[in-house]
Parts: C-alpha cells; sequence; structure tokens
C-alpha cells in the first residue's frame, strides 16, 4: 500500500491519504504540475493556498529556512496537531501553493497514523487538501470521498474512520494571530499556546 503510494507520487499523481482530521487529496510539494493537478481535480482556484504537509517540524524548518525564531517557536508549540498555520514565508517558497500571497505559506505537521508516518516519510512533504470537491463535506471515511476523486489518483491508503472534522487554520504573519477556520481544535487555546512559546 505504502510502496504503490509512494509510486504514485513520484509519478506526479495525486493519492487520497488520512490525516488525523480528514481524508486528504495529496501530491508530490516538490511538483508544481502535480500540485496544480490537485487544483483541477478539486474544481479549485489556483489562487486560494493549499497546505504543505511535511514529515515533521524539523523537515518542515529545512523546507522553508526562514521561518525565523518566532514562527519556529509557533511551529514546536502547535504542531504535530490537528493546526494548519499560516507563516511568513518570505523566500516565497512553494509558489505553487500558496495562491495569492506568495509571501505567506500553509503549513501542516500532523499526528498521522502509522501507515502515513512512512508515507510522509519518504516524500518529505506533500501538497495537501481536503478529499473532497470545492465547497462538500468534508470525508471522513474513503467512501465518503467523490468517486470522481477516487477515481482518478494514482492510489488510496484507508485506515478506516477519521474524526471528520477539519484541522483548525491560523494566520500567524500579522501582530495579532487570527484564527481563518475554527476546526478539530481551539484556535483561541492554541493562539494562547503560541504566544506563550514565542515570548
Amino acid at each position: 500500500m505504502i510502496d504503490e503510494a509512494v509510486d504514485a507520487i513520484e509519478r506526479g499523481q495525486a493519492v487520497i491519504v488520512p490525516t488525523d482530521t480528514v481524508y486528504g487529496l495529496a501530491a508530490s510539494a516538490f511538483d508544481a504540475d502535480a500540485a496544480l493537478g490537485l487544483y483541477r481535480l478539486k474544481s479549485r482556484p489556483s489562487t486560494q493556498p493549499m497546505a504543505v504537509l511535511a514529515s515533521s517540524v524539523d523537515t518542515l524548518l529545512e523546507l522553508v529556512p526562514e521561518l525565523g525564531r518566532r514562527a519556529g517557536a509557533i511551529a514546536r508549540a502547535l504542531l504535530p496537531g490537528p493546526f494548519t498555520l499560516v507563516l511568513p514565508n518570505p523566500a516565497r517558497r512553494f509558489a505553487w501553493l500558496t495562491g495569492e500571497h506568495t509571501d505567506t505559506i500553509g503549513v501542516r505537521v500532523a499526528e498521522l497514523p502509522e501507515p502515513m508516518l512512512e508515507l510522509v516519510g519518504r516524500v518529505r512533504a506533500l501538497a495537501a487538501t481536503s478529499a473532497n470537491l470545492r465547497g462538500g463535506p468534508d470525508p471522513a471515511k474513503v467512501d465518503d470521498v467523490p468517486q470522481e476523486l477516487r477515481d482518478a489518483v494514482g492510489a488510496t491508503i484507508d485506515v478506516g474512520e477519521l474524526p471528520g472534522v477539519a484541522s483548525t487554520v491560523i494566520d500567524f504573519t500579522a501582530e495579532e494571530p487570527r484564527v481563518i477556520r475554527e476546526g478539530a481544535a481551539s484556535g483561541a487555546e492554541a493562539i494562547e499556546r503560541a504566544r506563550r512559546a514565542a515570548s
């Protein structure tokens, strides 16, 4: 299962994968064409950002070394966990995933189920979005993923039912953090933890 998924990712294909929140649609974060393919599959405008799902916080800081002391401290305080953090991206890395705002980047390091730990460890980072069509419900089970997406991917990793609530998205790029989407964990509590870590 993992070998098949890694092979699909290395060939530029999309895969359906479990996270700590919902099933995701993922491709190599390092392959702009593969990432753009995710937008096409979901009929999602490429002006909207997509998250980089890294294998660990250390890997994330290697991939975006400009995150610096404050952003690095925030990432270590909240990740791994059910959060997508929007952080400064001054070098405009992974521009094909940042949408209109190339100076910011959305990042995840999830508390992954065992098969995904191996997968993300082998590929280092994925471009990831929920495995639904634009505006559709977040999938807690593979059967919840629209059939047209299941038919279009190179591999699917099924670990059974997930919590089914998407990650909480928090923007830390301004002086005052803000919750963009309340999801699987409290945004207010996360902001307080991040403030203590970055002080």
